[in-house]
């Protein structure tokens, strides 16, 4: 018998643009960071590190006034 065999290539490649938005993020936690004064403190610079590109959109659009 014969395999009729498919095989398929997955290319994952984000390229330079997922080195910009890990550096972009390194450097928001970084920022956030300046002021912790305990554990909870650290956890939520992480979060705000990550959450801050969807503030940024959200602020430059209500001035755009859409």
């Amino acid at each position: 018998m014969a395999h009729n065999e498919k095989t398929v290539k997955v290319i994952n490649d984000h390229g330079p643009l997922g080195f910009v938005f890990f550096t972009a993020f390194v450097g928001a936690f970084i920022y956030f960071l300046k002021d912790i004064q305990d554990f909870g403190d650290f956890i939520m610079a992480f979060l705000q590190a990550c959450v801050w590109p969807g503030i940024v959109i959200y602020h430059v659009l209500q001035a755009l006034g859409a």
